[in-house]
């Protein structure tokens, strides 16, 4: 910094910035207030997220520890500790708790892999039939999203009446109308109600899918298709050259989002069944509300639900990696 020294009459002596450095040190604070400025936007945000999931996720892994029943329900951090007690019982898979949580784990794989897959194939082929114009298309596409806007409970309940065994939509088409089955059939019990959870499930979902990938169609160019076509390419052959590799990163997304929000559901079977879900539909989310509201025991509960994110956080950890992987390959 350089500074000019004046002497005043009387023989004091005055110090004075020069202009340049002035301005300099002027530029500084606004860098660094700009550079401040995107943290301090934020971080009403990360107290938001601190205290709506943060916090409460912190004290569910500290309720795992503790021996938590409905006689500590008034002053939870009273309840004795256990240590890994209740991670023991939830993995004892000759046990009674820990083979109904694998049987639900099992249950909820199935379901999520034919979910997301059947979301995938059926929002893709939609978005697909949708890129060429045609009369009527708008129409089509907002009817398409119609599900997917719907809340989740009204949805799921006008499917429970249409699922009911006497008088259900349901029952009617396939039994009294197309004759497919003996009997009408009990849709919201028994085996069958794997059946009706992934048609609810693959009804409100695909629509997603069909939104997100007609959106990255809409990054394709037209020329490749012109250009394909004159080259003697068909419809399958152009969308297996170019459609498929060219939504390859928004696929990547796509499914682990899918694959997230089916994993986690519990508004859908809850609606669909109630607070006791069938056997053959007994997602995880849904047993795991069973083990803490139903039984009364809360660690048990927050055990199953920590070992639930490690398992989600697993898979999205190698998907990641394997995908990223896969893209830095095709590049080279």
């Amino acid at each position: 910094m350089t500074t000019t020294v004046s002497t005043e009459a009387g023989g004091r002596t005055v110090r004075k910035d020069a202009p340049g450095a002035a301005r300099g040190s002027r530029r500084r604070t606004g860098r660094l207030r700009r550079a401040g400025l995107p943290y301090f936007l934020l971080l009403p945000a990360l107290i938001l997220e601190l205290l709506v999931h943060l916090v409460p996720m912190v004290i569910g892994i500290v309720m795992s520890f503790k021996e938590l029943t409905q006689f500590f329900i008034r002053d939870w951090s009273t309840a004795p500790w256990s240590g890994l007690d209740n991670y023991t019982v939830s993995v004892d898979f000759d046990a009674p708790v820990g083979e109904a949580l694998l049987h639900s784990f099992l249950v909820t794989v199935a379901f999520t892999l034919l979910s997301v897959g059947l979301c995938w194939l059926i929002g893709t082929a939609a978005a697909i039939c949708m890129q060429d114009t045609f009369r009527g298309r708008g129409l089509l596409r907002a009817l398409f999203l119609v599900p997917y806007a719907l809340p989740v409970y009204a949805a799921v309940i006008t499917w429970v009446f249409m699922f009911q065994h006497d008088n259900g939509l349901v029952n009617h088409v396939l039994h009294d109308q197309l004759h497919l089955t003996d009997q009408p059939s009990f849709w919201l019990i028994g085996d069958n109600s794997f059946y009706a959870l992934l048609t609810v499930s693959v009804w409100k979902g695909w629509p997603f899918a069909f939104l997100i990938v007609m959106a990255g169609l809409q990054n394709i160019p037209r020329e490749l298709y012109e250009a394909a076509a004159l080259d003697g390419a068909g419809v399958w052959q152009q969308i297996r050259r170019i459609t498929l590799p060219s939504l390859s990163a928004v696929n990547q997304v796509l499914v682990l989002v899918l694959f997230l929000w089916t994993f986690n559901d519990f508004n859908t079977p809850y609606v669909l069944f109630g607070r006791t879900a069938p056997a053959a539909a007994d997602l995880i989310s849904v047993h795991i509300y069973q083990a803490s509201f139903v039984t009364w025991n809360f660690g048990t509960g927050s055990a199953m639900s920590v070992l639930l994110l490690l398992f989600l956080l697993l898979v999205t950890g190698v998907y990641l990696a394997v995908t990223s992987r896969g893209r830095r390959t095709s590049r080279v």
